[in-house]
């Protein structure tokens, strides 16, 4: 499987808490951190959810 790099573009404030968890489970916890993650179904879906939030590259 690739890898995927995510990356935080917006703030978590005033965001349900579903929302900030989901940032915390990815890894990010400041605005334009990026994290680098396994593109499997459970990272999918979790950067799913926070899209608005969230930007995301592939890399090799």
């Amino acid at each position: 499987m690739g890898k995927i790099k995510v990356t935080q573009v917006k703030s978590a404030i005033r965001r349900t808490q579903n929302q900030k968890r989901t940032l915390e489970a990815l890894g990010l916890r400041k605005l334009n951190q990026v994290v680098e993650h396994e593109n499997t179904p459970n990272i999918l879906g979790m950067v799913n959810k926070v899209q608005h939030l969230v930007s995301v590259e592939e890399t090799k």
